[in-house]
């Protein structure tokens, strides 16, 4: 059963490694790289981009099996459920915004809050 785990969890580092890295390269250019990318809501735009980083830090914490790490992806869950929030209320206040911003934020949240659930379970039964 604690192998299953490592090996759920070594998937879950993979993804937020590759999820970081894709997150910072697109925030990146959104940011640096004049490009039009619509209705950005900048708030949420920064918060991805250095969140970014903290993906790519989580996955490769998870991966070594840092005692640190399930604590960090909880953190980045926590984060990134209040930036959610905050976009969500952005948007009932009549304030511009792109539907894959949206789709983004839910699956960022989602993905995050089960990341953190994988790494909290793990660290509770070793």
């Amino acid at each position: 059963m604690l192998a299953k785990r490592s090996r759920t969890l070594k998937i879950a580092a993979v993804v937020a490694m590759a999820f970081g890295l894709m997150t910072i390269l697109s925030g990146g250019r959104a940011l640096f790289g004049n490009v039009d990318m619509g209705a950005v809501v900048p708030f949420v735009l920064r918060f991805n981009f250095v969140a970014g980083f903290a993906y790519v830090l989580a996955g490769v914490g998870l991966w070594r099996g840092a005692g640190w790490a399930p604590m960090l992806s909880l953190a980045i869950a926590a984060a990134t459920a209040a930036v959610f929030v905050a976009f969500l209320w952005h948007v009932g206040s009549g304030g511009a915004w792109e539907p894959r911003t949206m789709g983004a934020m839910v699956l960022r949240t989602t993905a995050w809050i089960a990341i953190a659930a994988f790494a909290l379970r793990r660290g509770k039964a070793a």
